[in-house]
């Protein structure tokens, strides 16, 4: 059982990794420092995206690794 949610585990903090390095950067460089982000026409599907799905995935994975980091935890 401890193997498992080891195996589990070590899956899923590898997958935190590459979801957060997929991920794009959310200013600009300089210039979104400088200007700030607007929203434009295209913003409204948002929530649409590839970086709004792995900001979702990025979320669910990491209350996934918390509660399985608990678990082993409390069976050590």
């Amino acid at each position: 059982m401890k193997l498992a949610l080891t195996i589990i585990q070590l899956v899923c903090c590898l997958a935190v990794v590459a979801v957060v390095l997929l991920q794009s950067g959310k200013s600009a460089g300089l210039s979104g420092a400088i200007s700030g982000v607007a929203d434009t026409f295209l913003a409204k599907n948002k929530s649409r995206t590839v970086d709004a799905k792995l900001a979702r995935a990025t979320k669910w994975l990491a209350i996934v690794f918390v509660v399985l980091t608990l678990l082993l935890n409390i069976l050590a």
